[in-house]
């Protein structure tokens, strides 16, 4: 297990870095294009991804007891995608980076106040701790405070969305199901509105750029999928908080963006209270019952 637990963190190290990346050529695309345009760009590999999948596999993983929570991730999946492609738009991408990183609090509030699971102290410490860190990020009600913030923050809480509905489905539904439904959902969601944003790329390197980030999303995504099937969730989980360091280099070469101390500050508490509901998350279900 220890090796396996080695593969994964490799492959989870490797998604994120590529997600990194997918996430600058996104927002360097927003200069010139529409957010759901390059969303849709982005789901086109994943769709594709799931479209070869079933084509190996046969029909048989799409079958699932619980289509509508299956459908209602996927567009959970689209409007998280969608808000923070607009968000870094606006913002430098390790800020927006920062913000996001406070859904895992954020699934621990609605699991707690909706699913209504036990939350001990610990956990609720972490969650009030990391709030406290977004709002050195956000910095409302001062000279400083940047309303688009609030994309990444909204982004986060459709993922956290995704994740409680995830929980739902694993009773019942295979990882490779759920990925199929997500992936064909996200994408057709994303050809309705197509129509009305879509611009046609004019410039050459736009289209490699477009036809690069449809290959990484795809790749990116793989990545992870296998090092969440080899590897324990709590060995390879934390290695999600390492987007951070690529998206603050990636934003200082490209955009010459590079967070300020509150930034820093308020990203680190809230990877550090992350980590600890994680690692507070695991004891709780390894304890005897």
């Amino acid at each position: 297990m220890a090796q396996n637990n080695l593969h994964g963190i490799l492959f989870m190290l490797a998604g994120m870095s590529i997600f990194a990346i997918v996430d600058a050529m996104a927002k360097y695309l927003t200069q010139d294009y529409h957010p759901m345009q390059i969303v849709w760009t982005r789901q086109l590999g994943f769709f594709v991804g799931a479209v070869i999948l079933i084509a190996w596999r046969g029909t048989v993983i799409l079958q699932t007891k619980r289509r509508g929570l299956q459908i209602l991730r996927g567009l959970f999946a689209v409007m998280s995608a969608w808000i923070f492609i607009t968000g870094i738009a606006i913002v430098p991408l390790a800020d927006a980076t920062s913000v996001t990183f406070v859904a895992p609090l954020i699934v621990v509030v609605i699991g707690a106040l909706v699913l209504r699971e036990p939350v001990g102290w610990h956990r609720w410490s972490a969650v009030i701790i990391g709030f406290m860190g977004t709002l050195i990020i956000l910095r409302p009600g001062f000279d400083a405070f940047n309303p688009a913030l609030l994309f990444p923050f909204f982004a986060a809480c459709f993922f956290a969305g995704r994740q409680i509905i995830s929980r739902y489905l694993a009773q019942t539904e295979t990882m490779i199901t759920t990925i199929c439904y997500t992936a064909i959902v996200s994408f057709i969601a994303t050809c309705i509105p197509l129509y009305a944003v879509w611009q046609m790329p004019n410039v050459t390197s736009h289209i490699w750029l477009m036809l690069a980030m449809t290959l990484l999303s795809a790749i990116g995504e793989i990545c992870i999928i296998w090092a969440l099937q080899i590897g324990l969730a709590v060995a390879v989980a934390p290695m999600h908080y390492t987007i951070l360091l690529w998206s603050t280099l990636y934003g200082y070469l490209f955009f010459n963006q590079l967070p300020d101390g509150f930034t820093v500050g308020g990203g680190l508490i809230i990877i550090a209270t992350g980590l600890y509901a994680l690692y507070r998350e695991h004891v709780k279900r390894t304890m005897p019952s």
